[in-house]
């Protein structure tokens, strides 16, 4: 259990670190390639917390909210895994138009 809880805390601080990065950023597609990465991070905190959920409390209904909880967790890893690799070239040339201005 104790590893679930690690990961979870972890997950939870690059969601933060994340939404940081997204606010402090100006340029259009890193704002939404940054948004992705934290959907993913935000999706994995959500996904494990329903796993441990599991573990910790035998109950019908914390096996209903913990089924809920891995279903949108890992339903947001995958939508912000394919917004990360949509996004990527895009905020890559951006940078490199940025780099080629300087």
């Amino acid at each position: 259990m104790a590893f679930l809880v690690i990961v979870i805390v972890v997950a939870f601080a690059f969601y933060v670190f994340y939404r940081v990065q997204n606010v402090r950023s100006r340029r259009p597609m890193e704002k939404k390639w940054l948004s992705a990465k934290s959907s993913m991070a935000l999706g994995l905190f959500v996904g494990v917390f329903g796993i441990n959920t599991l573990f910790v409390q035998q109950t019908t209904v914390s096996y209903i909210v913990a089924a809920v909880f891995i279903l949108f967790g890992f339903a947001s890893m995958i939508a912000g895994y394919k917004m990360y690799k949509y996004y990527l070239p895009f905020a890559q040339k951006e940078a490199d138009e940025l780099d080629n201005d300087r």
